[in-house]
């Protein structure tokens, strides 16, 4: 790791007071130009880890990035995680308050709700679907603390950002109907995406790595090391195959899965 103990608390602390205040802070990446994942994941660690100390609490994970198209973008080869609390939650059908964020945009995904504990390594796709009590429709609200380019050099965000800024999470809306995961075959899971009534996205599941529950497994087996799991009760955001809709004050968001439901949100 590049950076010392002592520069990963105040970059912690900087994304901390950037989202309170909603004033985006300087790519990372430009101001610690040899900064590697392992210390984007520690900066992560450590904003988390000041939310809960001030009484977040941990409900589960979000997996990003999980387009070949966007791996090949960023120059990485794997998926990037962050960390779901408890106050990033919002009712289906339900107001998000625009005034809590920068600049939010929406992802349609599937949620996998954990009936076991899921542990790796060596985790697998048939692993997981015995692990999983439901899947269910989702929509995943991003927002960044992080500038997406940079005034000066104007260059753009770097994975090492996005990751320091817990994936660029900021909330989830959970709907649809709940379906078991092994009635329905999750790759062929699709959504229209409306913004407004006016179709924006369309996409299935298998736009997730082929299949959404190899990505729960891909994060299974990322934090093992870690000495960490998924575990019963937690939810999982599987990751989008849709691209981010860009969304601001009196949006409306709907994503239809079909047969398995919609979900909704309204910017207020």
């Amino acid at each position: 790791m590049a950076l010392s103990n002592d520069d990963i608390r105040a970059c912690a602390n900087r994304l901390h007071h950037a989202e309170k205040t909603r004033t985006q802070i300087r790519q990372l990446s430009q101001d610690f130009p040899d900064i590697s994942i392992a210390d984007a994941y520690a900066i992560q660690k450590a904003w988390v880890d000041v939310k809960v100390a001030e009484g977040r609490i941990v409900r589960g994970h979000k997996i990003g990035l999980t387009s070949k198209a966007m791996q090949s973008a960023l120059g990485i080869n794997e998926p990037d995680s962050g960390v779901l609390l408890d106050d990033m939650f919002f009712a289906d059908g339900g107001l998000v308050p625009t005034e809590r964020f920068i600049a939010t945009r929406v992802e349609a995904e599937l949620a996998f709700v954990m009936s076991k504990r899921l542990a790796g390594p060596d985790c697998t796709l048939f692993d997981v679907l015995n692990a999983t009590d439901f899947v269910v429709p989702a929509l995943e609200i991003l927002d960044t603390r992080i500038e997406r380019v940079d005034p000066q050099t104007k260059a753009t965000r770097k994975i090492f950002d996005t990751i320091a800024d817990n994936a660029a999470n900021a909330g989830i809306v959970l709907g649809g109907r709940p379906i078991r995961p092994l009635d329905a075959d999750l790759r062929w899971i699709g959504a229209l995406c409306f913004k407004n009534g006016q179709l924006e996205e369309t996409g299935l599941a298998a736009g997730v790595l082929n299949h959404p529950a190899t990505a729960v497994a891909w994060l299974a087996n990322k934090i093992a090391p870690l000495g960490l799991a998924l575990e019963p009760g937690q939810i999982v955001l599987a990751g989008s195959f849709i691209r981010p809709i860009e969304t601001r004050k009196g949006d409306t968001i709907q994503a239809d899965y079909g047969a398995y439901g919609s979900v909704s949100c309204y910017f207020a």
